[in-house]
């Protein structure tokens, strides 16, 4: 199954479900289901055998694929021709780029990359009505518009069921390499960090993680940025002397962002806090020791910490949410036990978040709850 016929498919299964007036949940290869709030266990419209690349033109740097290729099939296609797709999710590498681009995740490449929305250049979508629409196209450049491309991109398959999409590639860099740094004392962390900030280069990555995140990534047991270098041999050995600068600097293997990525534990609590990078010394010393086991990683130049809080029955999820609760930031929950959301205040059930849902999904019938309902 591939291309328009399965587009087709997608399109009659919305169809009848708009008919019978039955909720449906997209599925891609199942390893996100728990994220965002509870669906109801609704009939899945998976998309996981719609696995293909349709188009990769490497000199333009651009890929088309089907919502059901899996980030692990493109890393070998574009490999290959010495390209990468610039979007790490946390999670499997057999996770599919149409459930990367719904949920708009992102992970540490982001610091130089950028988020989905920076990289996906088209989509085709199903709307929730049942019409097949193409956003975007299939090249760098585009006639301006009302950018749906950005509008379905996040949105949690709450407007639309995604089916293909055409993202931007980048050229892998000749050297890639990893170093550590300690992270100093939280007085002495504003200025170290707008000293990061004013670095002549921008890393592929630039990620702080606490010392309990360190000690499960096999590092030793201290707060540590990460950081990865990419570019010539001049311009990796030039990156280098500038990090030394500021600490002592030693090579950790490249596997550590993998290990990252996969590092959560099966049924934790995830929260995502956001403040300006100039902010992030305040917020880093609350969300990276709420507890002697919670995990902490943000990265230094979006200004985004993610805490996560390991399932236990001890009354640390309370305190972990109380936490969250203090910080300054904008607050984003990924994940939570079902019972938690039930306190969370729904952030998108706004007069506008009801018109665009209306407008792309009257029967709510994709994803019902996933973002809390907008009736």
């Amino acid at each position: 199954m591939g291309g328009r016929v399965s587009t087709v498919r997608v399109q009659e299964r919305v169809r009848e479900h708009v008919a019978r007036g039955a909720p449906v949940r997209i599925v891609g290869r199942g390893g996100w289901l728990d994220g965002g709030r509870p669906v109801d266990d609704f009939e899945p419209l998976s998309l996981a055998d719609d696995r293909a690349i349709v188009e990769y033109v490497a000199g333009d740097l651009t890929l088309t694929a089907r919502a059901g290729t899996t980030l692990s099939d493109i890393a070998a296609a574009t490999g290959a021709e010495g390209q990468w797709l610039a979007l790490d999710p946390f999670g499997s590498r057999n996770g599919t780029l149409g459930a990367t681009i719904a949920t708009g995740s992102a992970g540490p490449l982001a610091h130089a990359f950028g988020t989905p929305r920076d990289t996906v250049l088209g989509l085709e979508v199903v709307t929730g009505g049942g019409e097949i629409v193409r956003a975007g196209g299939r090249v760098v450049k585009n006639v301006a518009g009302f950018d749906l491309t950005r509008l379905f991109t996040g949105a949690w398959g709450t407007l639309a069921v995604i089916t293909e999409a055409t993202v931007r590639l980048r050229a892998r860099p000749e050297r890639d390499e990893t170093v550590a740094l300690l992270v100093p004392a939280d007085g002495a962390l504003g200025d170290w960090l707008a000293r990061l900030r004013i670095l002549p280069f921008t890393p592929l990555a630039l990620e702080m993680v606490n010392s309990p995140l360190s000690a499960t990534l096999g590092l030793e047991p201290a707060a540590l940025l990460l950081a990865r270098l990419g570019g010539n041999d001049d311009a990796v050995r030039a990156q280098r002397q500038l990090l030394g600068a500021l600490g002592d600097m030693r090579d950790v293997p490249a596997s550590v962002w993998s290990t990252l990525a996969t590092a959560e534990p099966n049924g934790a609590s995830v929260a995502r806090v956001s403040a300006p990078p100039s902010r992030l010394h305040a917020i880093w010393p609350v969300l990276s020791r709420i507890d002697a086991g919670s995990l902490a990683h943000a990265t230094v130049g979006r200004g985004v910490v993610r805490s996560i809080c390991a399932p236990s029955d001890d009354g640390n999820g309370q305190r972990w949410l109380a936490a969250i609760g203090t910080c300054e930031g904008t607050h984003i929950f990924e994940r939570l036990p079902a019972r938690a959301w039930r306190t969370i205040p729904c952030r998108v059930d706004d007069p506008i978040s009801r018109a665009v849902r209306t407008a792309f999904d009257p029967a709510r019938i994709l994803n019902r709850g996933i973002l809390g309902e907008v009736a």
